[in-house]
């Protein structure tokens, strides 16, 4: 039997490359996993980023900034460090103020996954990563769903963890000094991927491949220091973990998807829970 070695993962700084899309006043670099899109825009005021008619939910994150969101007949206007679920179909995004805007997506944006740098990655499928299969649908229907991360913060826990029917978004706690590297938390995930968004800081990110029985596919550890804005997309099964190395603040965001059921299965870790209903056998177990 022929033992497949996890895929390479891919670092994509964007302070130092091209954006994937450039127009009137944005600048958009896509980063993709199996099953979702990073697009991570900087904005001037009066920049729109627009859907005409995305298939399913996503997250809108304004870091710094403002927008104006519009999807159907709903709007809102969110400021900085606000998180936004916006529902499928048309939507409009418009920069009330320079900054930058994170979206995600997941792989059924295929247009915007084929515009990923990292898409060759993908060219031959992802066999390893379990499938996007939507959770239940919001009992009270899609709409806009907007959140202020400050009246999300926790005293036991440093995560800030929303879910839809298709993602879940960890807005990790702020870390102002480097992180104590004798209290790492080095694990592996067996059947999904993990993107780290380092939005703000220098981070260090430490991946081992899995040993199989053929030694010639063995791959060396990777300490890769990367800085803000990237995304590192770390595949399923390698063992890795992060420090920030940088002083002041630093902040770090993981993506997955679909929703991870060992978190949705922890009562209250997930703010957003009594919005997006567990699958029923998950729910019944919880």
């Amino acid at each position: 039997m022929t033992v497949q070695q996890p895929r390479s993962a891919t670092y994509a700084s964007h302070y130092d490359t091209a954006p994937q899309q450039q127009e009137a006043g944005a600048r958009t670099w896509l980063t993709r996993g199996a099953n979702f899109v990073v697009a991570v825009s900087q904005v001037e005021a009066g920049a729109v980023l627009a859907r005409d008619a995305n298939p399913d939910e996503y997250f809108l994150f304004v870091h710094s900034g403002g927008a104006r969101i519009q999807a159907g007949a709903e709007q809102i206007d969110a400021g900085p460090e606000t998180v936004t679920i916006v529902p499928p179909g048309a939507s409009r995004v418009e920069a009330t103020a320079a900054g930058t805007i994170v979206r995600v997506f997941s792989n059924r944006a295929a247009d915007l996954a084929q515009a990923s740098v990292n898409q060759a990655v993908y060219a031959d499928g992802a066999p390893e990563v379990a499938p996007l299969v939507p959770w239940p649908d919001p009992p009270a229907g899609f709409k806009l769903r907007h959140y202020v991360l400050a009246e999300h913060v926790r005293p036991d826990s440093n995560m800030r963890i929303f879910r839809s029917t298709n993602l879940m978004v960890n807005f990790l706690a702020k870390r102002l000094v480097p992180r104590d590297v004798h209290k790492l938390s080095p694990h592996t995930h067996a059947d999904f991927e993990q993107a780290s968004l380092a939005i703000q800081g220098t981070y260090a990110h430490h991946l081992r491949w899995p040993w199989t029985p053929d030694m010639d596919m063995w791959k060396e550890d990777e300490h890769v220091e990367i800085g803000s804005p990237s995304v590192t997309v770390i595949p399923a099964k390698v063992l890795h973990t992060s420090r920030n190395v940088s002083q002041g603040d630093c902040w770090l965001i993981d993506i997955f998807g679909p929703p991870r059921m060992d978190f949705s299965s922890k009562p209250g870790l997930v703010c957003n829970a009594d919005e997006y209903p567990m699958p029923a056998p998950a729910a019944a177990a919880a």
